[in-house]
C-alpha cells in the first residue's frame, strides 16, 4: 500500500493566493461513502471510519499537511461574462500529499462552510448534490475520462433549503481528489490585478508540480501547450462518453485538464450535438456538440491572462495547435472506447467520422452501440438490431473489419444491456435514499460501475 506522504507546496504561492477559513461545525457526522481505492494510492486507506470522519466531516488536519484549510482566490467567466468576485465561496483546499507516482494530490472540499468568498450563500451542499457528484466520478473514472475523484462523503444533519429541489433537504460535505485545484481563472486573477510576479509565481507552480516534462521556448508557452494538451483530451473524453458537464466556465476548468465540480451534469441519451444539462444554459453554450469550442474558448482566455507576461507568439503557438490536437485525441478516446485498434490518423479519423455520423443518423443509444460493437464485432442479438442496418451504418460496418480486436474475455461483455448512467436511473438512486434511506441502490451502482471500469481497461 502506498504510504502516506503530506505536503505543504501551495503554501510556496504566498497569501495572495488564499485565504485562511474555518470548517463549518455540523450537528452530526454520518459517514455514507469513502473511497478506499483512492484512498489506497495516497497512503489513507487505513484510517478507521472514526479517524475518516475526524479528518473530512470535522476536519482535523492530517498530520504533516496544511494546518488550516485555505479558501482559494481566483476570478473566471461565467457564461462568457467575466466575474472577479469568485473564490471558494463553498469548499477550500483541506490538504495535499503525493500519489503512489509521486504526483502532488490536492483534497479540496464541496459544502464545508462560509468564506470570504460565499457572496450571500450558505456554503452548504445537498446530500443529493453529493450523490450526483458520486455518480458522475466514479461512470467517468470508469469510462476512462480525466476526472477529479469523489474521496468522502459525509452528511451532516442539516436541512437546507433550495430553489432546484424539495426543501428542506439534506446536507453533506464532500471531499474531492484532484492532481490540482489551480484554475484557469487562478491565472486571470493575476492578471485582473497587474500582478506580474504572482503570475510568474503561479507558472513556475504549475510547471514545477504538474507538468515537469512540458516544453517550450519559454515558461509561458510551455505552460500554455500543457495546458492545450490536457483541454483536447479532455473535451474529447466528455465526447466519447458522451457527457455533458454543463458549467465549462474558466473557474471551473483546472490546468491540469481534470474534470471536477459537477453540478448540472448529464449522460446524452443520443449523439445530439444540442442536448444541454442545465436548466440555465438557454443558448446552448456549453451543450454535448460544443464542449470542444468552450474548452478552446477557456485556453484563450488563459492566453490572455499570460499575454501580461510573455509575447504573442509565445502565446499563440501552441494555442492554434488545439484542433488538430483535439482531433487526435477524440480518435483517441472513441476508438479506445470502441476497443480497437488504431491504424493511421485519416483511416482513423474516417472511422470516428463513420461512427459519429451513423450515432447521428440513428439516434440510438450510445452506450448500446460501444457495448454492441466492442473490438470492432458485433456480439449476440440486440434490441438495436434495426439501427445497424441502416443506410447510415454502411461505412463504418465497411471500416471495421481492419481493426478487430481479440474479442473481450471480460463478463461484461456478455450482459445483456450496458451499465448506463441516464437522468431517470440517477433519479431512482436518490429517491431510495431519500424515502427509505437506502443506501443499497447507490452502493450495487457502484459495483457495477467499478466492473464496467475492469472491463475497459481490459485489453
Amino acid at each position: 500500500m502506498t504510504s502516506y506522504q503530506p505536503e505543504t507546496a501551495i503554501l510556496s504561492l504566498g497569501p495572495d493566493f488564499f485565504d485562511p477559513v474555518e470548517a463549518a461545525q455540523f450537528p452530526q457526522a454520518i459517514l455514507r461513502f469513502r473511497n478506499d481505492r483512492a484512498a489506497a494510492q495516497v497512503g489513507l486507506a487505513d484510517l478507521s471510519d472514526a479517524q475518516w470522519t475526524d479528518h473530512f466531516g470535522r476536519f482535523t488536519p492530517l498530520p504533516g499537511s496544511l494546518t488550516q484549510p485555505l479558501a482559494l482566490r481566483y476570478h473566471g467567466h461565467q457564461f462568457r461574462n467575466y466575474n472577479p468576485d469568485l473564490g471558494d465561496g463553498r469548499g477550500f483546499l483541506f490538504a495535499q500529499l503525493r500519489d503512489e507516482a509521486g504526483r502532488l494530490m490536492d483534497l479540496g472540499t464541496k459544502g464545508s462552510g462560509t468564506t470570504p468568498w460565499s457572496r450571500a450563500g450558505d456554503g452548504r451542499l445537498t446530500l443529493k448534490g453529493a450523490v450526483r457528484e458520486i455518480l458522475a466520478t466514479e461512470m467517468l473514472e470508469a469510462l476512462g475520462v480525466h476526472t477529479s475523484r469523489t474521496f468522502s462523503v459525509i452528511e451532516t444533519g442539516e436541512k437546507l433549503v433550495r430553489s432546484d429541489e424539495p426543501s428542506p433537504t439534506r446536507g453533506a460535505v464532500l471531499v474531492r481528489l484532484n492532481h490540482s485545484h489551480v484554475r484557469y481563472g487562478s491565472f486571470q486573477r493575476q492578471a485582473y490585478l497587474q500582478n506580474h510576479d504572482g503570475l510568474h509565481r503561479l507558472v513556475d507552480y504549475a510547471l514545477t508540480h504538474f507538468a515537469p516534462a512540458a516544453s517550450g521556448p519559454t515558461p509561458v508557452a510551455a505552460l500554455i501547450d500543457y495546458a492545450v494538451q490536457g483541454a483536447a483530451r479532455l473535451a474529447a473524453q466528455f465526447m466519447a462518453a458522451g457527457f455533458v458537464h454543463g458549467v465549462l466556465n474558466t473557474d471551473n476548468i483546472n490546468i491540469t485538464g481534470e474534470s471536477f465540480d459537477y453540478g448540472p451534469w448529464r449522460f446524452a441519451p443520443a449523439w445530439d450535438a444540442s442536448f444541454t444539462a442545465a436548466y440555465f444554459d438557454h443558448s446552448g453554450l456549453y451543450a454535448f456538440g460544443r464542449q470542444a469550442e468552450a474548452l478552446q474558448w477557456n485556453l484563450y482566455q488563459l492566453g490572455n491572462a499570460l499575454r501580461l507576461i510573455a509575447e504573442v507568439d509565445e502565446v499563440k503557438a501552441p494555442l492554434e495547435t488545439y484542433p488538430q490536437r483535439y482531433r487526435s485525441a477524440l480518435c483517441d478516446a472513441v476508438l479506445g472506447r470502441l476497443g480497437v485498434r488504431r491504424l493511421d490518423p485519416d483511416a482513423d479519423g474516417a472511422l470516428v467520422d463513420a461512427v459519429q455520423a451513423a450515432l447521428v443518423a440513428t439516434q440510438m443509444d450510445p452506450d448500446r452501440f460501444f457495448f454492441d460493437w466492442r473490438s470492432g464485432m458485433r456480439r449476440g442479438a440486440s434490441p438495436a438490431e434495426h439501427h445497424y442496418s441502416h443506410d447510415a451504418f454502411a461505412d463504418l460496418i465497411r471500416l471495421l473489419p481492419a481493426r478487430t480486436n481479440t474479442p473481450p474475455a471480460h463478463a461484461y461483455w456478455a450482459d445483456d444491456a450496458p451499465c448506463t448512467m441516464l437522468i431517470d436511473e440517477v433519479e431512482t438512486i436518490w429517491a431510495a435514499i431519500a424515502e427509505r434511506d437506502d443506501w443499497s441502490v447507490l452502493n450495487d451502482k457502484i459495483a457495477a460501475i467499478r466492473r464496467m471500469g475492469e472491463a475497459h481497461a481490459q485489453a
